[in-house]
């Protein structure tokens, strides 16, 4: 069977784009980045939204908190939305355009390229902006969401920490422990979010397909248990609502090698959406070139697989193996 990929009219638009200039003049000098201080003793605790410009879940959920007017108890909290140029060029009739401006915003994220100032665009000039909070936060929570339908999961990185601060949280079911992308490094995996002998810690929350109304579920019930773990805020403080019913058990799927397209004659094996297991090696999972795609190990499990960007040199799928 030879899967389509979904027109983008197989994903509708079913969730309104809150407009977020209400929110620019932020509390740290910074604009859309709003920082709140209770005085107390306590861990900063960040959550970020619009890392990507079409990614509305996560702006509809900071936007939520602000107008809630959260505050903590405990610690400082900072509220950001991260790449507002590309969010205010969102198009329904061409949604995935907006993803960024001149480069991924969540690819720049070390010291020797935000440090390089013979580089420029959108989106380092927006990093290099926020890179003044960023390197206070102990807690970064940065929510995000997918091309294709898939279940919700957890970017733990590919620390211990990391996957420890996923099962604290407690959902999403399943969390993805990676090494990140070639092309450069996510805001997730920044200075000591990245350094396993330093306390600071990060997590990266795949919601679902851009716009449906799960994902917003998703990044609310994620953010409010981030909060909860964080210590900052109490469960009363939260909005009503926003926390879901915790997953019996998560899972640890980790990533071992990317399946990447060498032409554009690539094809899947049956029309998956992620996270799919094949309990024996050698299973049949596509075909590229004409050749067979096959899993190199039992319990190999589809992490994320989209032909929408198909093209030479693009990740199609990443293969992960399941560890509990």
């Amino acid at each position: 069977m030879t899967p389509t990929t979904p027109p983008l009219d197989a994903y509708p638009v079913e969730v309104a784009f809150p407009d977020i200039r209400p929110y620019a003049d932020g509390s740290t000098g910074i604009a859309y980045v709003h920082t709140f201080d209770s005085g107390a003793p306590g861990p900063h605790v960040m959550i970020n939204a619009l890392t990507h410009g079409n990614e509305v879940c996560g702006a509809i959920t900071v936007a939520g908190l602000l107008d809630h007017g959260l505050r903590p108890r405990r610690g400082r909290l900072t509220l950001a939305f991260a790449n507002v140029d590309a969010y205010a060029a969102f198009d329904a009739a061409r949604p995935d355009a907006s993803r960024f401006v001149d480069q991924d915003f969540n690819r720049v994220w070390t010291a020797a390229v935000l440090d390089d100032l013979s580089r420029d665009s959108s989106e380092l000039r927006r990093a290099r902006a926020m890179r003044p909070v960023i390197d206070t936060v102990d807690l970064l929570l940065d929510l995000h969401s997918m091309h294709e339908k898939s279940r919700p999961l957890i970017v733990s990185g590919p620390l211990d920490k990391g996957i420890a601060l996923s099962r604290a949280v407690g959902a999403p079911a399943d969390i993805i422990v990676d090494e990140g992308h070639p092309e450069g490094r996510r805001m997730r995996d920044y200075a000591g979010f990245g350094d396993p002998a330093s306390p600071r810690n990060a997590l990266l929350i795949e919601c679902g397909q851009h716009w449906e109304t799960s994902a917003v579920d998703v990044a609310r019930d994620s953010t409010a248990r981030f909060l909860l773990h964080a210590g900052v805020v109490d469960e009363a403080d939260l909005p009503a609502g926003w926390l879901q019913p915790r997953p019996a058990t998560q899972r640890v799927v980790r990533v071992t090698e990317p399946v990447v397209a060498s032409s554009m004659d690539f094809r899947f094996a049956g029309p998956y959406t992620g996270l799919e297991t094949f309990d024996d090696a050698g299973t049949v999972i596509g075909w590229r070139d004409g050749e067979p795609v096959v899993t190199p190990y039992p319990n190999c499990v589809l992490v994320m697989p989209s032909l929408r960007q198909l093209r030479p040199g693009v990740t199609v799928v990443r293969l992960g193996r399941l560890e509990v």
